[in-house]
């Protein structure tokens, strides 16, 4: 029986390989002269961090994911998400 063992390098190593892809295939990908979108929905921020409504609800509550509540619906800024996908904690 072959084991192969996996390391925290190896972790971080797919942890940035697996950003990158996520990056390269962004749910809003720009045209030239077309600026980068500032706030998104919180549909939005699923598809593009493929992430379960609840899952961005334990990120809202923990606050790991500032947002931003109009009337019933939350927004939350594209930077704050990037910052998450870089692997920033406490992105206030």
């Amino acid at each position: 029986m072959n084991v192969d063992l996996i390391t925290k390098d190896d972790l971080e190593r797919f942890k940035k390989e697996l950003l990158e892809e996520i990056r390269r295939c962004q749910l809003y990908p720009r045209k030239p002269g077309q600026e980068t979108r500032v706030w998104l929905k919180s549909f939005e921020v699923r598809k593009l961090l493929g992430i379960s409504a609840g899952t961005l609800q334990n990120l809202r509550i923990n606050g790991t994911l500032p947002y931003n509540k109009i009337g019933g619906l939350m927004y939350y800024r594209y930077e704050d998400i990037q910052k998450l996908m870089d692997g920033v904690s406490n992105v206030k």
